[in-house]
């Protein structure tokens, strides 16, 4: 089974790119984050001619995530718990193919200190309580998306530059390690420990991809039964060359049946 997640920044802007990697690529399941849509705009019909089951939890201009399955799919939620004033799309939970995935796309952070970066933290208390909450019930779990967090220097290309950044932070590191120390592995670094410059994203500002300047903000979160039965996770350098392209590139991992 073959789980991928991508930030798409856009799902109207980057649809033909979505279309023809989910045609390549061709993964079971996709969680998609930075849809920029409501649900109503999510294309559906384009999806669902590729053999895709889709939920969505959309937001106008900002957020939204999904979830893309081609086997059944029930909508477990499609908030984070722990805030109910909370109406920021960036959660979507679902169980398919006897795995429960999630969609996430945890807050940026930016500027520190303030209020967006307090948001962040708050968010990531939410998502490790939630996380631990899951781990109760023995299921394989997939927790997938955009984290936002670099979790060590070696996820960046600049460790000193970047080291007021949210991404890096100690705290956010922090609260990311929580998620480690709960049971969840993290797919890509336990089959790549020493892997160097593996980013995942590159910013569209100064010549960040010709230049190969990024970082690793998307990672892939397995329960124990999950990593159980992980055999490969790779990041998807591809999609980020193309004309058009997002400024994330899709990161996958596979489990045995």
């Amino acid at each position: 089974m073959k789980i991928a997640s991508w930030n798409v920044n856009s799902i109207k802007a980057r649809l033909p790119n979505v279309v023809a990697w989910l045609k390549e690529a061709a993964p079971d399941v996709a969680l998609l984050q930075e849809l920029k849509t409501v649900e109503d705009g999510f294309p559906f019909m384009e999806i669902e001619e590729l053999g895709y089951n889709c939920a969505v939890a959309g937001q106008k201009s900002y957020n939204g995530v999904a979830v893309l399955s081609k086997f059944p799919m029930e909508i477990e939620t499609k908030v984070l718990p722990g805030d109910d004033e909370d109406e920021q799309a960036r959660y979507l939970e679902a169980f398919t193919n006897g795995v429960r995935v999630a969609s996430i796309y945890l807050p940026n952070g930016n500027p520190t200190p303030g209020p967006k970066y307090d948001y962040k933290l708050a968010w990531m208390r939410r998502l490790v309580d939630h996380a631990r909450e899951l781990l109760e019930h023995d299921e394989v779990v997939v927790l997938g998306g955009d984290y936002n967090v670099c979790p060590t220097d070696a996820d960046v290309h600049d460790p000193i530059g970047w080291a007021d950044d949210a991404l890096c932070l100690p705290q956010s590191r922090a609260h990311f390690r929580e998620l480690l120390w709960l049971g969840y592995t993290e797919a890509f670094r336990t089959l790549h420990p020493h892997e160097q410059r593996a980013w995942s994203f590159w910013d569209y500002q100064g010549g960040a991809w010709q230049r190969d300047l990024g970082v690793r903000i998307d990672h892939l979160l397995l329960s124990p039964l999950a990593a159980d039965r992980l055999t490969a996770c790779e990041i998807d350098r591809g999609p980020r060359a193309q004309e058009k392209a997002s400024d994330h590139t899709p990161i996958w991992c596979e489990l045995e049946d």
